[in-house]
């Protein structure tokens, strides 16, 4: 990413942001809400134009030739809209095809994450009726078909159950552990400390910090601590402006 602006009205969503990510590795790009974790994402994987500045991936510019682009990533983006009257088996089926690929090798690979998903159970269930999880790892799944360069994900663990997690986890870390890429946003630091390898601080549409964990984290206990101070974060509501709450209805 080089100069990358992004203005809504009088607000500045993204901040002239220039930030080199590395490849085969677990990133996290964390921040509190509103920072501007979604909308650099957006433009990133050509979801949202950017004012100006420019993004390459994978020596590809996003903008100028956006084909070859998404035919190397994968994107799992927030909020996320699927084909609700599908089963999970026919989503994949048709993902897949849309992607180029071969029929008989777009039923191996739906075949194969559905059962690394736990999804096989529900594979002719229409995705209308999938849980928060379901959803989620259907998602996965669709991203995940064309074995894609790099992995975009916008807070693939919000809303999801503690099981549901530990699968899309595995699949996840299983994914870089090839040398593939993953770049997820997050403002859960636990998991990010957890996973990544590599990440960068965002905060009020700017990079405030990046790098590998460690460095990032210096001598601060946990990557929580190191995050509080770098977004400078302050303890609010210490005062005696809520004096009333507590000790039963008044």
């Amino acid at each position: 990413m080089s100069g990358l602006w992004k203005r809504y009205g009088e607000q500045i969503a993204v901040h002239g942001i220039d930030l080199e990510l590395p490849a085969g590795q677990f990133i996290g790009l964390v921040g509190p809400n509103g920072a501007g974790k979604t909308t650099t994402l957006s433009m990133i994987t050509g979801l949202l134009r950017p004012d100006s500045g420019t993004v390459e991936v994978a020596g590809h510019d996003v903008w100028r030739d956006p084909a070859e682009v998404k035919a190397r990533i994968g994107v799992l983006p927030e909020g996320l809209r699927l084909f609700e009257r599908l089963s999970g088996r026919e989503l994949l089926a048709y993902t897949g095809r849309l992607r180029g690929l071969p029929g008989a090798e777009v039923d191996k690979r739906a075949a194969q994450l559905l059962d690394v998903l736990d999804l096989a159970g529900a594979q002719n269930k229409l995705v209308i009726d999938y849980s928060t999880g379901m959803r989620k790892k259907i998602g996965l799944a669709a991203a995940l078909l064309h074995n894609p360069e790099v992995l975009f994900l916008d807070e693939p663990f919000e809303g999801v159950d503690p099981v549901s997690a530990q699968t899309i986890r595995g699949v996840l870390e299983r994914y870089t552990h090839s040398g593939a890429t993953v770049v997820f946003s997050s403002h859960v630091m636990e998991l990010v400390e957890s996973l990544c390898d590599w990440v960068a601080v965002m905060a009020t549409g700017r990079i405030r910090a990046h790098g590998p964990l460690a460095e990032v984290r210096g001598d601060a206990p946990s990557l929580q601590n190191a995050f509080l101070e770098l977004v400078g974060a302050q303890r609010h509501g210490a005062g005696h402006d809520l004096d009333w709450l507590g000790g039963g209805a008044r």
